[in-house]
């Protein structure tokens, strides 16, 4: 019967696609592993990779058997985690999601406390979209993650528990040429790129119908930082839920732009965080301990 060590190294060697890397990835000769690929492919009855002169090809089985050897590795550490974890949080490792606008506010702050509490515990962060973060929950690549849920609502695979709402802003640099303006129209905002994250469908349709344009952002970027940093240094303009950039606009870094009259359905829009885990599972002790700091955090914030 196969183990989870030869799966462990034919997921190495897909990932990596050469003998060589994956064998230094997983510390093995490379004899060794083309050993236990082929006592792996033996003990499946099929072949799962076809050398090439640049590398390895996954065949069809490869491929069907490297999405399982994912979800049973990922299992695997997730029960080690939750037992050793049992009686105290002085090991394992947590494997968290976070969208791009979460990300920049929410996640930092949480994961500091929880990392100070608990600083033998090893954090794996991944940030992405909604809908990749998804899908690293259901391959069991994340247990939890913190995301925009719009789009996620009503999924029976998943268990959503929705944060605080924080109104949509648009934001620019200080003594950007729209500030000369008591309020821009929306014409006066289409003169100017607008750069953001990728956006929910409702977002992306209502901004699309304000700037009269199909596709409204001229830069699309999931890094915050990066964003924050191109509009106060040019003539971008961006937007936010109002905690991303709270503390950049009282430091006097960056500048609110008023809506346009007739912007409701846009401005309205702001944040839609939510905390998604795998519905019909429990979460690990960390895991557990991490959404109470993303809770606390969440209503510290409200409170200022």
């Amino acid at each position: 019967m196969s183990d989870l060590r030869q799966f462990r190294h034919f997921v190495a060697l897909a990932e990596h696609g050469h003998y060589a890397r994956a064998a230094e990835a997983v510390n093995l000769s490379q004899p060794a592993l083309s050993r236990s690929i082929q006592a792996l492919e033996g003990q499946l009855g099929c072949t799962l990779v076809e050398r090439g002169s640049r590398g390895v090809a996954l065949t069809a089985h490869g491929r069907l058997v490297l999405e399982h050897a994912r979800r049973l590795l990922a299992g695997h550490r997730a029960l080690h985690n939750a037992v050793s974890q049992l009686a105290n949080l002085d090991s394992g490792e947590l494997r968290l999601g976070g969208g791009p606008f979460p990300a920049a506010r929410l996640l930092p702050e949480a994961l500091a406390g929880f990392s100070s509490a608990h600083p033998r515990v090893r954090v794996v962060l991944l940030i992405e979209d909604w809908q990749t973060l998804r899908q690293r929950l259901l391959d069991d690549a994340v247990e939890l993650f913190v995301a925009d849920i719009r789009e996620l609502q009503g999924d029976p695979q998943l268990r959503i528990h929705p944060l605080r709402e924080y109104p949509g802003v648009l934001f620019c640099r200080p003594g950007h040429p729209l500030l000369r303006l008591v309020r821009p129209s929306a014409e006066q905002l289409a003169d100017y790129p607008l750069a953001g994250p990728r956006l929910p469908e409702a977002v992306r349709g209502d901004l699309a119908r304000l700037l009269q344009r199909e596709e409204p952002l001229g830069i699309q970027c999931d890094d915050v930082l990066m964003l924050k940093g191109l509009v106060g240094s040019s003539e971008l303009i961006s937007l936010a839920p109002w905690d991303v950039v709270a503390a950049d606009v009282e430091a006097g870094r960056l500048a609110l732009l008023p809506w346009p009259a007739g912007s409701e359905p846009a401005r309205a829009k702001g944040s839609a965080y939510g905390l998604v885990s795998r519905a019909g599972r429990s979460l690990s002790p960390a895991a557990a301990v991490f959404v109470e700091r993303v809770l606390e955090q969440d209503r510290r914030f409200a409170a200022t």
